[in-house]
Formats: structure tokens, sequence, C-alpha cells
């Protein structure tokens, strides 16, 4: 009866519950069509679910019902059982053998009749117990399902809140698509600005260079005319005057080359051939005041005066009118520079002699720079590394190994304390590490491509780094920010700065020009174009000469004060390893050092001849430093390896 009553009463629920859900789903007729949609899916879930869970009860119920039926019908055998029995036990109370063994028989039969229906009592017990659970389980559920449908709302609200959002973001997108469509239509009117800009712009350079040259041809007639004048006039004049001068200058330089040590300058060939004094003065070709010589200083100047000619002019005329000095070689050739090698008319010896040789890094090796304070050298290559050697203990184990780059390294400097070390990478950035401690202490990133050279400015406040993103940007080292940035407009493989103050900044540039920078004002110089591009830069210690390596396999040689280019190093053998291939001056500016794809280092004087050329790399040299402190030369290359060259 319990399980009917249960029946009933989950039928009663459920239709309890779908006349709640009906009666709900009336009430939100106001709801939006989406809304009505979910919840009548709910409710369709809902009514699905209470179908499973009673097609369960029913098979118990209908169990419970076959056992009920089957205990009626127990009921009905035992009651028939009995009548039998009690038949029986009168028919053996009047007597008889027969009827006994049958009623053993029916007595066994209705022992296990009651067994049985023991057995199903307790089933049917079991079975109740069972549907209790289930209707535990039942309350537990509908909790569940409120708690469910609370928080189904809130995710409604929390959905619609979204939904706004979405259409706002909508709005915004399509305003953003617009606004980026109007700037690429600005883009591209700027660059089609820009392209016939530039055209106009390479117009011009070609018709300047080619007015250049026109004047160029000009003057160089001009000045032949004018040689060819004074030399008709000096010829006629000062005949013997010069025949006097040049038996004295004669004198002067066969002492000079019996006496090595003699205390008389230089002579320097002229670019044509012909001997220059490197200090001009004409009274240095004489002897003291009050000698033999009838000719005085003041008569000789106050003739070249009289004719207009400078030293240079006087000199050259002399020698080409046909009164130079016989017995004295000339300088042209190889006879004449080992003469005035021999009186020590070109300065210090040259380094010739291997010093050190290591291998320097694990692959090729592209920077090498000595520190300003101690025989110390730090070079940087592909390997990532900087790595400082000790070069006057003589050690090939690096005495420090500087790490932070993620790239190679393409250019090292040292400041003038030699306490900091300034290396840039084509990680797109320049490091500066400490030499005492080797730390890295600042990390300068914001070019968009690799950092070519980097020098110091206004040390140790500030540093310049130029970059294949055609930018010059200058670092204020103690912000560790950017605080200027210098188009170039082509990429930069090297620059330097011409004072203490880092004032000026030079740049060599791909597009063939020196640039010249003033970082107090926004105004920049006059450029100096080259024949090629340009490889590296190096600047004398008084800041009045630049030398500038060049693609075109040649070495320039400018006047800073003029602003033009003096004199070209070459030779046939001579050819420029790289783009960023490095020249040296050494420490006086008296030569300079270049590393050749053949891997010979050449050494020039820098009156315009070939010294002496280093044999001891077997590829390409990348790179030369010569020591401030010593006549030694540093130098790397393709093959890993560092050599260091000394004069003795």
């Amino acid at each position: 009866m319990c399980l009917y009553t249960h029946c009933d009463d989950s039928n009663s629920s459920e239709a309890q519950y779908i006349n709640l859900e009906q009666a709900r789903a009336h009430s939100d007729l106001t709801m939006s069509t989406e809304e009505c949609l979910w919840r009548e899916h709910v409710v369709q879930r809902l009514r699905e679910r209470d179908r499973k869970e009673c097609e369960n009860f029913k098979e118990i119920i209908v169990q419970n019902n076959r056992l009920i039926d089957h205990v009626a019908q127990l009921k009905s055998d035992n009651l028939k059982l009995s009548v039998e029995n009690e038949q029986l036990r009168n028919a053996v109370s009047t007597g008889g053998t027969g009827p006994n063994v049958a009623i053993a028989t029916l007595e066994k039969k209705l022992l296990a009749q009651q067994e049985e229906l023991t057995d199903l009592h307790k089933r049917k017990g079991e079975h109740s117990q069972m549907i209790v659970d289930l209707n535990l389980k039942v309350e537990q559920q509908k909790e569940l399902l409120s708690e469910k449908e609370h928080s189904l709302y809130e995710q409604q609200t929390a959905n619609n809140r979204l939904r706004a959002e979405v259409q706002l973001l909508h709005s915004s997108l399509e305003e953003l698509k617009k606004l980026n469509t109007t700037l690429l239509d600005e883009h591209t009117a700027l660059q089609l600005a820009f392209s016939s800009l530039e055209e106009k712009m390479r117009n011009v350079q070609d018709e300047n260079r080619y007015l250049l040259e026109r004047l160029m041809r000009y003057r160089a007639k001009d000045a032949d005319k004018l040689n060819e004048e004074n030399e008709s006039l000096i010829r006629k004049r000062l005949p013997s005057l010069f025949r006097k001068r040049s038996a004295k200058l004669k004198r002067d330089l066969e002492d000079a080359v019996r006496e090595p040590n003699s205390a008389v300058n230089p002579i320097v060939p002229a670019p044509g051939g012909t001997p220059l004094h490197r200090n001009s003065s004409p009274a240095q070709f004489g002897g003291p005041a009050g000698s033999d010589d009838e000719i005085d200083d003041g008569s000789i100047n106050g003739a070249m005066e009289a004719l207009g000619l400078n030293d240079e002019e006087y000199i050259s005329a002399r020698f080409m009118g046909g009164e130079a000095v016989h017995d004295v070689v000339r300088p042209n050739t190889n006879t004449s520079i080992e003469t005035l090698k021999a009186a020590g008319y070109l300065g210090q010896p040259n380094p010739t002699k291997i010093f050190m040789k290591f291998e320097a890094h694990e692959n090729e090796s592209h920077a090498v720079r000595w520190s300003p304070v101690e025989r110390m050298v730090a070079t940087g290559g592909a390997d990532r590394k900087v790595k400082l050697w000790d070069v006057g203990k003589g050690s090939t184990e690096p005495r420090a190994v500087l790490s932070g780059s993620s790239a190679g390294i393409n250019s090292v400097d040292f400041d003038s304390t030699g306490a900091y070390i300034l290396g840039t990478s084509n990680d797109y950035g320049a490091r500066v590490w400490t030499v005492m401690d080797n730390r890295l202490r600042h990390t300068l990133t914001g070019h968009s491509g690799k950092v070519m050279a980097a020098k110091y400015v206004q040390e140790p406040i500030k540093v310049v780094t130029g970059s294949h993103d055609r930018t010059l940007k200058i670092w204020d080292l103690r912000s560790i920010a950017c605080i200027e940035t210098k188009f170039a407009g082509s990429s930069c493989n090297d620059l330097c700065t011409t004072d203490s103050l880092g004032s000026t900044i030079i740049s060599g540039h791909y597009d063939k020009k020196i640039r010249f920078w003033d970082i107090r004002t926004e105004k920049q110089a006059d450029d100096v174009l080259m024949p090629a591009k340009i490889t590296s830069l190096d600047l004398s210690k008084d800041c009045n000469y630049l030398i500038c390596s060049v693609r075109d396999d040649t070495i320039k040689l400018l006047d800073l004060r003029k602003n033009q280019v003096i004199s070209t190093f070459s030779n046939e053998h001579f050819k420029i390893s790289c783009d960023f291939a490095r020249a040296s001056f050494n420490s006086g500016a008296s030569k300079i050092a270049c590393g050749s794809a053949d891997g010979a280092i050449y050494i020039w004087n820098v009156n315009g001849f070939l010294e002496t050329t280093l044999k001891g790399h077997s590829t390409a040299v990348n790179a030369v430093s010569w020591s401030p402190n010593s006549n030694s030369l540093a130098s790397v290359g393709k093959s890993k390896r560092c050599i260091i060259y000394s004069d003795s």
C-alpha cells in the first residue's frame, strides 16, 4: 500500500511541479524570446529526468504488485491446504494408514510455503527501504535544481551584460578599422611624396657631382697654368738662388743619411713623387744663422712672397727645375724608402714580429680594441661574447669573458679611463660592462636594426650608437634612456666623436657619405661624399685628421680643418675584407693600418707610401687596433684568431 501511496505522491508532485512550471511560464510571457526558449529547454530536460527516474520506480512497483499477487495466491493455496489438512486429520482420527503419507507430504509442502512467504516479506521490506532512500534522493535533487535555477538566472544576467559590452567593442572596432584605413591612405601618399622627393634629391646629387667634377677639372687646369707661369718666372729670376740653395740641401741630406739619429726633420714625398719637408718652413732646409751660405732665409722668403709661392710650390719648383740633388735617391723608389727608414725619417719602427697568437673566439672574430691605460686587449666575436686578454703577461687564456648579448658582437670600445667597456651587437642593442668586476651595468635597447658602433659622449654620462636602422641614438646612462634620435637616412657602419665633450659626432654610412652632427644644435654640417660605402672611421688624437676605409679598396685621409680628402692609400693586392672592416691610426697619427681580404695587414705612412705588410692570418682580417701606449698592433679575422704584433 505504501508503494501505491508513494506513486500517487510522486505523480501528484510531478503534476504540481508541472503546474508550477506552467504558472512560471505564464508569468514570464513578457520575457524575451531567447529566455523563454531557454526555460522551455530546461523544463523539457527536467521532464525527461523525472520520466527516467519514474521508470525505475515503475519496475519496482510492478515487481511489488507481482509479489503481492503471489502472496495472495499463496494464502489461497495455504487455505486450501489447511482445509485438506483438516480433512486428513479427521480421516486419521477415524482410522486408516494410507492417508498418513499424504499428510506428511502436505506438511512438508506447507513448511516450504511458509519459508517462501517469509522470504517474500523480507524482500518487501528491503524494497520499501529502497523507496524511502529514493525519495530522499529526489528531495536532494529538487534542492539542487533550485540552486541551479538561481545560478542560471545570474549567468543570464551576466550574459546580457557581456552582450552589451561586445556590441560596444564591435562599434569601437569598426571605428578603428576606418581610422586604420585613413592612416594607410595617408602613409601611401607620404611614401609617394617621399619617393618623388628622393628622386629629386638623386637628380640634384648627380647634378652637384657633375658640377663638382667640372669645377675640379677647371681648377686643375688653372693650377697647371699657374705652375707653368711660376716655373718660368722662377727660372728667369732666381736661377743662382736655387743653385746655391740646392747645394746646401744636398749637404744637409748627406749629413742626415750618415747620421741616422740626427735631429733633422724628415723628408716626405709630395703626391707627384717630389720630396717635401714635413715642416714646410724653408729655413729648416738651411744651416743656422751666420753659416757660410751667402743666401739668407729672409731673401728667399721675400722672393717667394714676391712671386706668390708657398713653401711646397717653392720646393716642388726647385726640384722640377732640374736643380735637385743628384746624389740622393728619389723617395718614390724602394731604395729611397729604405734610406729614409735608416735615417729615422719615418718615425718609430713598424711592428714586424708576432708577439702573441691565440684563438680568441669560437666563431669569427669581429672587433678588437686596446685598453687606454694597460696592456690589455678586448675582442668581440660571433659567439656573442666580449673577451679581455692580458697581453702584458703574455697569457693566452682570457682574463675575463663578458656575456649578456644574444647575438654576435660588432664593435668594442673603452672609455678614456679604461674602467668601462662598450660593446654593440646584432641583437639590436648595446651594452656597458665594468672592467674591474666584469659585470654588465647597462643594456641599451631601442634600435630596430643591428647596432654596428658605439662611442662615449661626455663620458661617462652619455653614449652614442649607430645602427643599420638608419638612425643614431644618444643615451643617458644615468636614466638608461634614449634622449635623442638623429635620422641619417642610411645605415651607419661606424662613428667617432671629435673631442672629450663629444660635441661633434662623425658617422660613416652605407650611402657613401660621412656625416657630421653637432649635438649642441640640431644643425647638421655638410656631408663628405666618398666613392663607395664606408666601412670604418678613425680619428687622430688632435682631432685634425680622419681616416676612412672605403669599400672600393681604398683608405681616405681627410683634413677636418678643410673638410676635404687630402690623400688616398691603396695597393694592387689590398682588398677590404667586409662591410665592417676597421682601419686604425697609430698613437702618433703617423701610420695607418688596415687588414685585407688576403690575410695581410698593410701599414702606410700618412705621407702616402706603403711601409710594410704583416703576414700571420690565413684568412681575411676584419679589424686592427694600435696600442696607445706602445708600438704594438692587434688584429682579428675570420679564422677566430687574434694576433699581437710588436717591434721587439
